[in-house]
């Protein structure tokens, strides 16, 4: 199986390793970068959709996120994900559930939302759409969907109450932030 390393952060240089299956981890310098705009995030909790190794969650928990959350449908990953958070001493809790199933049920708010969905996956602006109908985020919190970049044409500024405050390119991958319209409006790197 071959592993990541995590980029920064208490577990820095700590292996994760990769499940078998259909897997495309975020690249080390879109994580790496993702997270140096976010800053510290210590107390601030996380929830990664399309959970995958777990990888993303690690890195927001190394960085001091608690709790995290990892929602991941693929049973197959079960067990690798749960070694991978073995050394995790954060809050953490891994859901093996569809994630439009999870949004639906979801009874909590998050200060922090990842949602890295297959790139084949269609309707990913939905996810967006139910996180602002079911209220899924703090005050102040942020959605980050990763998509390839020639999707990014189907995103509007402003989708269903939530607002485009940044938007990231590598590659061909695109990272978009949106944030409750009508709250304080940080960047991400004032976010904090």
């Amino acid at each position: 199986m071959r592993g990541m390393r995590i980029t920064g952060g208490q577990y820095c240089r700590r292996t994760v390793i990769c499940p078998p299956g259909i897997i495309r981890p975020a690249m080390d310098r879109m994580r790496e970068s993702l997270f140096s705009i976010l800053g510290p995030l210590d107390g601030k909790s996380f929830l990664d959709l399309f959970s995958g190794s777990g990888c993303v969650a690690i890195e927001a928990a190394s960085r001091g996120a608690s709790p995290i959350h990892l929602v991941e449908m693929d049973r197959g990953k079960k067990s690798v994900i749960e070694r991978n958070l073995s050394f995790v001493n954060e809050e953490k809790r891994l859901f093996m559930m569809d994630v439009r199933r999870y949004l639906d049920s979801c009874q909590r708010r998050y200060d922090l939302i990842y949602a890295d969905p297959p790139f084949a996956l269609e309707g990913k602006v939905k996810l967006l759409e139910k996180v602002a109908q079911k209220g899924l985020l703090e005050d102040g919190g942020l959605f980050i969907i990763h998509f390839p970049i020639e999707e990014d044409g189907q995103w509007d500024g402003e989708v269903g109450g939530l607002e485009l405050v940044d938007r990231r390119t590598y590659g061909r991958s695109t990272l978009r932030f949106y944030h409750k319209i009508g709250k304080r409006a940080p960047s991400p790197t004032g976010w904090r």
